[in-house]
């Protein structure tokens, strides 16, 4: 099942992408960013309360609340440096440099979380280095 899940991620991501880049067009890259996280963020909310899942709302450790929040000023920080980048440059440029994040994250998983690093993953970075590299020279 996680997979579908991720499939349907990579769909929705392109589809960011694409609709990001019509939308701001004219748009404050920032102004662009804080509407795309108010919408999410109310889409979110929504979701916690369509499962019922506010009631683990207490449950929260200190551990998770602080790693919560440092992946938000992540994921926030990495919105307004995309959103930037995408106003500014081609799609088909900036998307593929951004999926960098995937190596970036093998490595990251590999010395923090002490995830295994195999062979196919060092292939698998290569080839998306190489293939970034190609897509965006």
């Amino acid at each position: 099942m996680w997979l579908l899940f991720a499939i349907l991620s990579s769909v929705f991501a392109a589809l960011t992408s694409i609709l990001a880049k019509v939308g701001i067009e004219g748009v404050n890259s920032n102004l662009a960013t804080a509407i795309r996280t108010a919408v999410v963020l109310v889409m979110s909310w929504g979701m916690v309360f369509l499962t019922n899942a506010q009631k683990g709302f207490g449950d929260i450790s200190q551990k998770s609340w602080l790693f919560l929040i440092l992946s938000g000023l992540a994921t926030g920080a990495s919105w307004l440096c995309y959103y930037k980048a995408l106003q500014m440059g081609e799609a088909s440029k900036v998307v593929p440099i951004d999926k960098l994040s995937v190596v970036i994250t093998l490595v990251l998983a590999f010395v923090f979380l002490h995830e295994q690093f195999t062979t196919k993953s060092l292939i698998g970075c290569v080839l998306i280095g190489a293939g970034t590299l190609l897509m965006v020279l």
